[in-house]
């Protein structure tokens, strides 16, 4: 092998173009005939009965192919809208909607091999601006992770639509932005690869820095602001976090403990009706108690989650069967061959993330009490 294809590459993914603020929807009718023609908009429910007529006319609606998602990122999903794309000749798709309707727009389009534009109706995720997508099954278990061969060409993010968002979906936004930096740092530590193949950038880990330095400057005003349905500067600043800052970052520098103890929680079914940034926080706090953390760290990341309401015990992710037995199934789906948790230091066995679990659970009830 020689040196240069040895020589270890650094990467870095961002989205094509990245459009915020109040009436940013406005724009999309332009940016879908300058991408395309026959464009298709798949929007969630609630996008396609509320949000779409109170924003874009009739007249301008009538232009697309206008489809609403089906409730679940499946393969029976996606192979039912990419049959329609290619049936009706779609040359660029719109998402619109919660990260799973936006992941699922995202993987129709990279299979028709057409572009695709992201508008989030919730700030909830770091999902509108990465390059992959994740895949469930019906019932809403984790399954796999697509990469597209490349994030999405714009980005718009309507500050007026994400102020008017309930207030729990900036809180779990904030829970999955959560975790990039100390993912980030896990994977710079064990010289891991991040989600683009490569190694990150000094702009990928100072993207994910930034991220959580905004989060605990900004984040309690943010959800105030919110809980008034007003735009304010820190509101501003946590929507750029949630969406641009934690998608840049986590892609550019790599995933580790956080997500992948998401992951093996959609083992447990209980955990489906809480949201993925509210598992991804829980797995945060697991992370710490698995890697070691300073106490003083572990002080703030508590703190910071108790001030915004995001879980710190099992009981908050309405995990009531806490038996040592039953939270295996969660250890073990967490440590699966190819899961993140594999770029943390050392040798983990799923013993050491089930007891880091319960840990985080008893720090969790110690604090409240």
């Amino acid at each position: 092998m020689s040196n240069e294809s040895s020589a270890r590459h650094y990467t870095a993914a961002f989205p094509g173009k990245y459009i915020q603020g109040a009436g940013a929807i406005r724009a999309l009718p332009e940016l879908m005939h300058r991408l395309g023609n026959n464009g298709m908009i798949l929007a969630s429910p609630t996008a396609n009965k509320t949000i779409l007529p109170s924003y874009l006319n009739d007249t301008t609606l009538k232009q697309f192919q206008v489809e609403e998602f089906g409730g679940e990122c499946s393969r029976k999903e996606t192979d039912r809208l990419l049959e329609i794309t290619r049936t009706k000749n779609i040359g660029v798709v719109a998402g619109m909607g919660g990260g799973k309707t936006l992941d699922t727009a995202k993987i129709v389009a990279d299979k028709a091999g057409i572009p695709v534009i992201i508008i989030p109706t919730i700030a909830s995720t770091d999902a509108p601006c990465s390059g992959c997508a994740v895949v469930y099954s019906e019932e809403g278990v984790f399954e796999s992770v697509y990469y597209q061969r490349m994030n999405p060409q714009v980005v718009l993010a309507d500050t007026r639509i994400l102020a008017s968002a309930p207030v729990r979906f900036l809180v779990s936004g904030m829970g999955d932005a959560l975790a990039t930096w100390f993912e980030a740092r896990s994977c710079e530590r064990t010289c891991s690869q991040n989600e683009c193949g490569g190694f990150s950038t000094m702009a990928g880990l100072g993207i994910a820095k930034l991220c959580y330095e905004t989060l605990l400057e900004y984040g309690a005003a943010a959800k105030q602001a919110n809980e008034q349905q007003i735009i304010t500067p820190a509101l501003n600043r946590i929507i750029e976090t949630n969406i641009l800052l934690s998608g840049i970052g986590f892609e550019s520098s790599g995933l580790a403990a956080a997500h992948s103890i998401h992951n093996g929680l959609t083992a447990l079914e209980e955990t489906h009706a809480f949201y993925h940034g509210e598992k991804v926080a829980f797995g945060v706090l697991a992370g710490l108690h698995l890697t070691g953390a300073l106490p003083s760290e572990m002080d703030t990341v508590y703190a910071f989650c108790e001030n915004i309401g995001l879980p710190t015990t099992f009981g908050a992710l309405g995990i009531r069967d806490t038996s040592r037995h039953r939270l295996m199934e969660a250890a073990r789906k967490a440590c699966a061959p190819g899961e993140g948790m594999h770029h943390e230091a050392g040798v983990i066995t799923d013993q050491a993330v089930l007891d880091a679990m319960i840990a985080a659970d008893a720090m969790g009830h110690s604090r409240a009490q």
